[in-house]
């Protein structure tokens, strides 16, 4: 498989600051999407894309184009939430997230119709599915919300996380199970489907 910013890659390895200016603007938005999963502060999130870009743009002339530059740009970006974490566990071991901070679908506007009963409803399952999902391992967590929130396919999710595209599916039809399980309860009027 091909790089498709190879040409860009190159060019700002040969000193076009307009070319780096051109990869940062194509994956600026993804990046900050990726910290945002685990970095709930948007002011940090910006600090860690701004850290992620500087890094990638030192590391440039030693980046060989073994991988594609997502790839090696998200490794970096991983490396920086990390850091951060272990930074913000280092200053503040007592420090807890608000119940709402960072879930999904927790915020929606209701629309017109909407009963209490059914934004109640709707409200405890966005929540119990944001906790089914922290509660995944790191890696099945990972390949899901690669593959569901990013859309990447399993080839492209392998290579991110640096395994077998199998490996992948049995992470993602792992997580996968783990939600539905923990979700059941709340959707007892769905039939037992599989979300």
């Amino acid at each position: 498989m091909s790089d498709p910013d190879a040409l860009l890659v190159r060019e700002a390895q040969g000193g076009s600051r307009t070319a780096f200016d051109m990869l940062v603007l194509k994956y600026q938005r993804r990046v900050e999407r990726l910290l945002s999963r685990s970095v709930r502060d948007p002011a940090d999130v910006a600090d860690l894309c701004q850290e992620t870009f500087l890094a990638a743009y030192r590391a440039l002339p030693a980046f060989r184009g073994e991988s594609a530059f997502y790839t090696w740009l998200y490794r970096i970006a991983v490396n920086a939430a990390k850091r951060h974490h272990g930074q913000r566990a280092r200053l503040r071991p007592m420090e807890s997230l608000d119940d709402d901070e960072g879930t999904f679908g927790t915020d929606a506007t209701p629309s017109d119709d909407a009963t209490p009963e059914s934004l109640l409803a709707s409200r405890q399952l966005a929540l119990g599915l944001n906790e089914a999902v922290e509660a995944l391992a790191d890696d099945q967590r990972q390949a899901l919300l690669l593959r569901e929130v990013d859309g990447l396919s399993y080839d492209e999710i392998a290579d991110l996380m640096n395994c077998p595209p199998g490996t992948v599916r049995s992470r993602i039809f792992r997580a996968r199970e783990a939600v539905a399980a923990r979700l059941r309860p709340l959707l007892s009027g769905g039939g037992g489907r599989r979300w």
